[in-house]
């Protein structure tokens, strides 16, 4: 791999990954249009935890109320009734369906499901679940009330994002969409899932990296130091963003290059695998 392209997806890790738009496609995308080959399902689960390193940090205070809480919560009946307590469980519950169908389709998920015929289309149909959602969801329900059963819904439609293609924020903001929840709050959500399931998967791909002719050490410390950098400031824009606009936008995006990647592909342009 060349610092060209280290540096170039490391980029685009940092600028897709919390968007609805699939860090995991993009990054399949760019490496097969622009360098003629794919840097593999482990270099993108190694570099998101440059991404989920800027959500720990810009969350922070967030994260360490939920997870004392949690503890909290073992022995103080108080505690247990609390919403803070509710998204702690939730956040573990949601993790759960992608921990599990993670490791049983590994195979098929660095392989088949990374076929770019394939990736267009979910861009395509994903995209119009994204919208769909914002035109006919509620959008009246805080995070606050999260129950149980959206927690497990919202598990399915994270781990949907195995496919590149589907976006890990995107499925989780659609479903978020679906159930009523405001936008800000299914943003918000979907970040908090994303942290121990893509923290998980990271370490646990890390020597897969490395195999073969792969990046070197060095190379995907850049990249993944890149990821986190862009990452943290795509993190701020996208919570005021969504504060006020539609997701009609990233819809729009993710049909016009999920077209245009199902017309390279016709023609011969680009390679499928």
């Amino acid at each position: 791999m060349s610092w060209l392209e280290v540096l170039v997806l490391g980029l685009v890790q940092g600028l897709t990954e919390f968007l609805p738009i699939s860090s995991s496609g993009h990054l399949r995308i760019v490496s097969g249009a622009v360098f003629g080959n794919d840097p593999g399902a482990a270099f993108t689960a190694v570099t998101q935890l440059g991404t989920e390193l800027a959500v720990l940090i810009y969350f922070a205070r967030d994260i360490g109320n939920l997870v004392m809480t949690w503890f909290r919560g073992f022995r103080d009946p108080e505690v247990r009734a609390t919403p803070d307590y509710r998204v702690a469980w939730l956040v573990i519950i949601g993790t759960i369906p992608i921990s599990i169908l993670g490791v049983l389709f590994k195979p098929q998920i660095e392989t088949v499901a990374r076929n770019l015929w394939l990736i267009a289309t979910t861009l395509i149909v994903f995209g119009l679940l994204l919208g769909l959602a914002e035109r006919y969801g509620p959008q009246r329900r805080p995070i606050e009330q999260l129950t149980v059963r959206d927690g497990v819904l919202l598990g399915f439609a994270q781990a949907l994002a195995l496919i590149p293609g589907v976006s890990r924020s995107g499925g989780t903001i659609t479903a978020g969409l679906f159930l009523g929840l405001t936008r800000p709050a299914a943003v918000r959500y979907s970040f908090l899932l994303a942290i121990p399931a893509v923290v998980a998967a990271g370490l646990f791909q890390l020597p897969d990296v490395f195999a073969g002719d792969g990046p070197s050490g060095l190379q995907m410390l850049v990249a993944t130091l890149i990821a986190f950098l862009v990452g943290y400031a795509v993190i701020a824009w996208l919570l005021r963003y969504v504060q006020k606009h539609s997701v009609y936008v990233f819809v729009a995006y993710r049909i016009a290059l999920g077209a245009a990647l199902l017309a390279a592909l016709s023609i011969g342009a680009v390679s499928a695998y």
